[in-house]
């Protein structure tokens, strides 16, 4: 019957041939057509069929049946990344450059320079598809893309008054205006409003974590792989979305494009580690959501935090996130000298090297020393950090050559 009505409404009446391809979009609009997957599956399974949908977790909370388990694929679309944005764009020289790269080699400066602008874009104009589709139509005009933005987020919140329940739907609003705000920090249920219990914060937390909407990155001990054997759900930071969407939550919407490129942002330390958190979401498999951990050490006078915990070359690897051309490695020494780590990760606005490092500190009234390599990327080589890792080895043990006489 399905069939038969979408026949008619795509004037089309060779559906069932399975010669085309049948996209359900915003299906959570039509919460009976997610039950419907099942039968596509076992009766007419020679039908290519997409859904696509935002809040599916809305919609399935708010009815009684479940997904079809078994009988579909996920798949989980994230923003559009920096490098897609590049694509979009049509700068195939720098692509082309961040894919060839290899560490040791000369980065050329105007490239360096250039890549910093277009990232610092990236960091305003987000990874929302209609946002960057907007932004080179109409020849880098803020003003449309701030619409975009506007437009996004008022429609999130409209979607939550279709399937949430009315007690809860101020909670999710304050949730959802609070996270860009308070992206990197330590969560803290009373910061959301101090005149409500945790537990009605957490169940609208928890429903925009599922939906994806909000990403919760939880503490790790970090002493071995796999990272999430030793994660404490208690102690957590949020990020959002999508950085471009952080930027307009959090007032940012006008701007020109030589205040761009010299205005420091107020949350310049906080957008950075959003735009490399919504990249390092990108490494894992597009079939089940992302899940990402951090480290913190929490003393009585001072605080130590490694910004990410990640898993390369089979070993836990501490990522660290600074806006700038410097800054302070204190607690990522910390956590190296504690859990004997050879290997780290620093992202900032420098061109990419690989240093050893080798430092002696104090640790319990002790001096220790750490010796460890770490690899420094620009913001914008987030997506290549996976091949760029693999060159540390060979930039301080370069292969041998033998050498036989004729």
């Amino acid at each position: 019957m399905i069939l038969q009505e979408l026949a008619y409404i795509c004037g089309k009446g060779d559906i069932q041939s399975g010669h085309g391809l049948l996209f359900l979009d915003e299906i959570q609009a039509v919460p009976a057509a997610i039950a419907s997957l099942r039968y596509f599956y076992e009766d007419f399974p020679h039908i290519p069929l997409i859904a696509a949908g935002s809040l599916l977790e809305f919609a399935l909370a708010k009815h009684s049946f479940s997904m079809p388990v078994g009988r579909i694929q996920y798949l989980f679309l994230e923003p559009m990344s920096f490098e897609e944005m590049l694509t979009a764009m049509e700068e195939d020289s720098l692509l082309a450059l961040l894919r060839t790269y290899r560490i040791g080699d000369h980065f050329p400066l105007a490239a360096h320079e250039r890549l910093l602008e277009l990232q610092r874009i990236y960091l305003l104009i987000g990874g929302m598809p209609e946002a960057i589709h907007c932004f080179i139509q109409s020849n880098r005009d803020w003003e449309q893309v701030f619409d975009v933005h506007a437009s996004i987020s008022l429609t999130y919140k409209d979607d939550f008054a279709k399937y949430a329940r009315q007690s809860a739907l101020l909670m999710l609003h304050k949730v959802f205006d609070y996270t860009p705000h308070g992206i990197g920090e330590k969560f803290k249920y009373v910061r959301v409003d101090p005149d409500t219990q945790a537990r009605d914060v957490r169940k609208a937390l928890e429903l925009l974590v599922m939906a994806q909407v909000i990403r919760k990155v939880c503490h790790s001990d970090g002493s071995g792989l796999p990272l999430r054997a030793t994660v404490n759900e208690r102690v957590f930071k949020l990020f959002f979305l999508d950085c471009g969407l952080v930027n307009h939550l959090c007032g940012i919407t006008r701007i020109t494009l030589d205040e761009l490129k010299t205005r420091p942002f107020i949350n310049e330390g906080k957008i950075a580690e959003q735009f490399i958190a919504q990249h390092l979401t990108l490494l894992g498999r597009a079939t089940s959501p992302a899940t990402l951990t951090y480290w913190l050490r929490e003393g009585r006078s001072v605080n130590a935090e490694v910004d990410f915990l990640v898993q390369l070359e089979q070993r836990v690897v501490p990522v660290e996130v600074k806006a700038g051309k410097s800054g302070s490695l204190k607690s990522l020494l910390q956590f190296i000298c504690q859990k004997g780590m050879k290997k780290a990760v620093r992202f900032d606005l420098n061109p990419p090297s690989v240093q050893q490092v080798s430092h002696k500190f104090a640790q319990s009234g002790e001096s220790q020393r750490v010796e460890f390599a770490l690899l420094n990327l620009p913001l914008y080589m987030v997506e290549q950090l996976v091949r760029v890792f693999e060159d540390i080895d060979d930039c301080f043990n370069p292969p041998s050559h033998s050498h036989t006489p004729r």
